[in-house]
């Protein structure tokens, strides 16, 4: 076997009286995706930042490409073959792409920048990632993919033997995602490894050959990815049984809020008839491009669709339009958070209030004090870590982004929510306070409709559950009266109903 590119033993790591690593061990090899997984504070950040020269050590050894290695900053990290891609992308945005990609290290002659030289080479490295990004086009020009590719093609630049990847896919849509993924394969083609840190469990068995797992600043565990199962992943970082990460929701449902007949999208694809009842979790299960988010686009009228009712509360709403629909109370949270659903740049009180801003004004003008009495409100209600109400939503966890962007629901006094992907990309911590809360939302009588990916989520959550498939809706189901095979039976379109017995389930 190989030998390894990166050896960290032993490392210990503590500010003050608090301990953020006790004895972590952490090998990657060659040509391999090593999944860094834990929760938000479990030790994933300050271990690299060790690695990469952010903190020293108190205790332990690093040996990289065999020999022992010490970085006092990252840029000798960078130096020595080990390059760092953060979340927030570190470039020169009025600078063009092969000014950045050799940034502090340009190709030069006799003193003079060789521009051509360093287009040449540019242009060399994006062939190696099967990428077409022009060297000479302006990054504030490119889309986030884009820019990301950047960051690859600087690594490797200067001949990185390992690169480390900090929630690459947060910001990036299913199928830029997929161009990631093939770009990285590349990577390991060329025995370059990859440490990969990502709340995103879905991705892990397709990217990842290992996982380690931090909980407390402790490893957990250290496995190939094919030992282990996402619901054991969870348990591994929570420390206790994927069931007890849903809270019981013993109640009876309550009258019709929501329901919808016939709906059809222009071209078709989508078909689909759906109910809903106050104090009832609805999930909806489908595979990825099943037609789910173009579904709930639709209800909430940002797409285009026929239907032959749609009805909130009682009240006939054809043909629909977000307004008119968050008049009657329904609301929408994206799957797209950041692209979506909030404004970055704004304030938490401003981001909960822009849908709403009669209920903030006084004789036609903005009300700071009211904007900071209601936002101070939800803020409470919902949960949400942050210094004040005047915090930047950037500043925030996605965990806590999530939750303002469930407040801002709320605030609109919304009787149906219409949640797409709500736990997608944030830690397992924060995923619990998600469902405890949309579980005591339903406890107060609203309406919930949930689109998830996650099948242990939706039989955690849910009463009831609806499948897709090639964009049509299956029939409601009890969630006693399905198990996850009847699912994938439906989802796939081998079965086209998948009732099974209580007793059957299990």
């Amino acid at each position: 076997m190989a030998e390894p590119l990166l050896r960290m033993n032993n490392i210990h790591k503590a500010f003050g009286a608090t301990k953020a690593l006790s004895g972590v061990n952490l090998e990657v090899y060659p040509g391999q995706v090593h999944i860094l997984a834990g929760e938000n504070g479990a030790g994933k950040s300050t271990l690299m930042k060790v690695l990469t020269g952010v903190h020293p050590a108190d205790e332990g050894k690093i040996l990289f490409l065999g020999r022992p290695f010490y970085a006092s900053h990252p840029k000798e990290a960078l130096q020595n073959g080990i390059a760092m891609i953060y979340q927030e992308f570190n470039l020169a945005l009025h600078l063009p792409v092969h000014a950045n990609v050799f940034l502090g290290h340009e190709k030069s002659g006799h003193g003079v920048i060789q521009f051509q030289h360093q287009r040449d080479a540019t242009r060399e490295i994006f062939r190696r990632l099967d990428s077409d990004v022009d060297p000479n086009a302006l990054v504030s020009r490119l889309g986030v993919a884009q820019r990301q590719l950047v960051e690859i093609a600087r690594a490797l630049s200067v001949d990185a033997k390992l690169i480390i990847m900090d929630e690459p896919t947060a910001a990036l849509s299913d199928k830029e995602t997929q161009k990631l993924f093939e770009v990285i394969r590349a990577l390991q083609q060329q025995d370059v490894g990859i440490i990969y840190i990502s709340h995103y469990l879905e991705e892990f068995g397709e990217i990842g050959d290992m996982i380690s797992v931090l909980r407390d600043g402790e490893l957990v565990s250290c496995v190939p990815m094919s030992d282990v199962t996402p619901d054991l992943i969870i348990q591994q970082m929570v420390g206790r049984k994927i069931e007890d990460l849903y809270p019981k929701h013993e109640h009876v449902l309550g009258d019709v809020v929501f329901t919808v007949e016939d709906l059809k999208s222009p071209n078709g694809t989508v078909q689909a008839s759906l109910e809903v009842c106050s104090k009832e979790i609805v999930g909806v299960a489908g595979l990825v491009g099943a037609g789910r988010t173009e579904m709930l686009r639709a209800l909430f009228g940002l797409d285009p669709a026929e239907m032959k009712l749609l009805q909130v509360l009682g009240v006939m709403v054809l043909p629909p339009s977000p307004r008119r629909l968050m008049r009657c109370g329904v609301g929408l949270l994206s799957e797209d958070r950041a692209g979506e659903g909030l404004a970055q740049g704004l304030s938490i009180a401003a981001n909960m209030t822009l849908s709403i801003p009669e209920k903030i004004s006084r004789f036609g003008f903005l009300s700071f004090s009211r904007q900071r009495e209601l936002a101070d409100s939800l803020i409470k209600k919902v949960g949400i870590k942050a210094s004040s109400s005047a915090q930047r939503i950037n500043q925030l966890s996605g965990g806590n982004q999530q939750k303002v962007a469930l407040a801002r629901l709320l605030g609109a006094d919304a009787k149906v929510l219409l949640l797409d992907e709500p736990t997608r990309g944030i830690d397992v911590g924060s995923k619990a306070e998600i469902y405890k809360l949309v579980t005591a939302l339903a406890g107060e009588g609203k309406g919930i409709v949930m689109v998830s990916s996650y099948l242990p989520e939706l039989f955690g959550m849910c009463d009831s559950l609806y499948v897709m498939a090639r964009g049509r809706l299956s029939r409601k189901y009890r969630i006693d009266e399905i198990d996850a095979d009847g699912v994938m039976a439906l989802a796939t379109g081998i079965a086209a109903d998948a009732s099974v017995t209580p007793s059957v389930r299990g």
